[in-house]
């Protein structure tokens, strides 16, 4: 295994801790419950590690969260698609405003959208289709506010340059 796929996946396996530990700070909204911290992985894994790593920690954070008992159904589409929407967008144009716009639309409208069959066909609830989409909203607009912090400290400080070299994610 090379150098570089080892320190991508201590970083992942970082992240996808903080998402799990964090899990226990949560705010309920409706029927579901907001993560911001989950939001803000996303979009660091987005940017530094790429969207298929930032899908696949999504998932192994719903997964873990979900066999702890502190996380539900929901936490799968929602997650997951706004973090591969957001390590998409990066990949393509680079500019981080569009990360983080990918984090909010991903999450907010199309992973609240997804979550109306997860809702109706798997947990057995009655849903509106977008009964999701404003819980979600103000869930990923926490963390990825708490993303733009943690994101402009580390640009300030240009160990965000150093990372993306060191994981080769940026030439």
């Amino acid at each position: 295994m090379q150098t570089t796929q080892i320190k991508k996946l201590t970083l992942a396996g970082l992240l996808i801790a903080v998402g799990v530990v964090c899990s226990a700070f949560y705010i309920p909204i409706g029927a579901s419950k907001c993560f911001p911290i989950q939001h803000m992985v996303n979009v660091i894994a987005g940017i530094l590690l790429g969207p298929w790593y930032a899908c696949g920690m999504a998932f192994a954070t719903s997964l873990l969260r979900n066999l702890m008992g502190t996380g539900s159904l929901l936490a799968f589409p929602g997650s997951m698609i706004g973090a591969l929407c957001c390590g998409l967008l990066y990949r393509r144009t680079k500019r981080l405003v569009l990360a983080y716009a990918g984090e909010i639309i991903g999450t907010g409208i199309l992973g609240g959208l997804a979550c109306y069959p997860v809702a109706v066909f798997l947990m057995g609830q009655e849903a509106a289709l977008f009964a999701y989409v404003l819980p979600f909203l103000v869930s990923t607009l926490g963390g990825a506010t708490i993303a733009i912090l943690a994101i402009g400290a580390l640009q300030k400080t240009s160990l965000l340059g150093q990372f993306q070299l060191a994981l080769s994610t940026r030439k």
